[in-house]
Formats: C-alpha cells, structure tokens, sequence
C-alpha cells in the first residue's frame, strides 16, 4: 500500500516477557494534524508511541514484530540507522528534563551536535525556538542561568524548544501536560495547535477534554488492541464500537 503518511503501522506486535502490550496494530498517522491515543491506564499508549521511534529497542525482554514505516523506512529493519530515525523525532515526556546546563545551552545542544559553531547562527536558533515555545519574553534576560531555575511549567516548554531546534518532522508527547498546572498546559496545549501546521503531531492522554481540545484524529486502544481510530468528530462523538461509546461515556476506565 502506497502512502504518504510520515508515520505508517503494520501488523505492529509487541511482547514484554510473555506480555504481548500490543496485538496487530495497522494505522496510518495523518500528516500536520494531532493524532491523540487515547484509553485506559496500561493499555498499551505509551508502547504504542514509543514504537514510533525505536524507543522500544528489541533486546532480551523486548520482542517487536511488525513493521513501522516513518517516510517510508520501515524503522525496526535490522540494518536501519536509527540516529537519523530519531532525529526526525521531537519528544515531550510527562515530566520535563531540561538537561543539566544553561537556558541557552538546553536549546543550542542539538544544533552543535549536529555541527553548528557559528555563534550568530546559534543566537538565532535559540532565539527562535524559545519564540516558538512562547517562552522567549520570559528567559531572554537570563538565558545563562540554569535550566533547572525555571518552573516546571518553563521546563516543559523549554524542553518544547529544545526538541523543535533539532529539525524533526514529528512530535511525540507522552501526557506532555500530566506534571503542569492549567496555566502552563493551556501553554503546551496553545503551541501544539499552532505547531500542527508544520509538523505531525502525535499525543498520549488520558483526559478527554484535552482530547475534544486538541485532537484532529483519534485512536481509541484497550488491553493492547486498537479498538477504533478516525477523525476526532467521528470517534469522540459517534463511534463505531461500543467499547469506545462506553469508554468516552466513563462507564469502563
């Protein structure tokens, strides 16, 4: 099947031990939207989304089969180089991890792994992204001081910038607001719908009025199963699954 989809998933199984988390997932990820994975605690959301870019390494405990396709490239392929895999990916995990430097330094790290020197340029890839993540007005003062000063809210969408000034094609979020208080997730969630239009954006919740906010697509998961997945409208407000009917009414949880 030919598609333009950045993110395509087939027959997509995954085992922990003799826990099978994910069982014959297909699903094709739209382009420039927000797909939202919704469902109950442990079934499967977050192996789901860390499958999109070899977070979940095969190893020993780990059994992956199945194919997941990003641009094209099925990214669990053997001989696959993963470095430029997860280049393409920006993740925001549950609780912000501003790495262990200045404000400035968080964001100009990628660049100057990647092989930027040139000051200027790094000036304004900082100044940039930290705009991006609407976090600019409040840093630009202090962007030598530790990351780690900053609310966690500051942390979040510093971390936001971080990931963005990489160049990724993609983000991920894994209950990217869950730590934040309204405030700062109303931020978070202000800069995903205004991101959506450059980027494929992919979010794991489990609130579902952050789900009615932000999602253009939804899959609905359940014991490791994708159980529904279509528009927002549709999934939310007229599904197809009973099971999906009853876990949006919160008769199962």
């Amino acid at each position: 099947m030919e598609s333009n989809a950045h993110i395509r998933v087939n027959n997509l199984n995954v085992f922990y031990g003799k826990d099978h988390a994910l069982k014959d997932i297909s699903v094709e990820i739209p382009n420039k939207k927000i797909t939202v994975i919704i469902g109950p605690s442990g079934c499967g959301k977050t192996t789901l989304l860390k499958s999109f870019n070899r977070l979940l390494d095969p190893t020993d405990n780990v059994k992956v089969t199945g194919e997941v396709f990003v641009d094209g490239e099925n990214i669990y392929d053997p001989n696959i180089e993963v470095t430029h895999i997860r280049k393409k990916m920006g993740l925001l995990s549950q609780k912000p991890y501003p790495l262990p430097m200045s404000i400035y330094d968080n964001i100009a790290y990628g660049p100057r792994l990647h092989g930027e020197k040139n000051k200027k340029k790094l000036d304004r890839i900082v100044e940039h992204f930290l705009k991006t993540a609407s976090l600019w007005e409040e840093v630009k003062n202090k962007l030598s001081a530790p990351a780690s000063r900053l609310s966690v809210g500051q942390q979040q969408r510093l971390c936001l910038a971080r990931g963005l000034a990489v160049g990724p094609e993609i983000i991920l979020g894994d209950e990217p607001t869950s730590a934040l208080d309204p405030k700062s997730s109303q931020h978070i969630e202000k800069r995903f719908l205004e991101l959506k239009q450059h980027y494929t954006i992919v979010i794991v919740t489990h609130i579902l009025r952050q789900t009615k906010r932000l999602a253009d697509y939804v899959l609905f998961l359940y014991m490791g199963r994708l159980i529904e997945h279509g528009p927002a409208q549709e999934v939310l407000e007229n599904p197809k699954q009973e099971m999906t009917r009853e876990y949006i009414q919160g008769i199962i949880s």
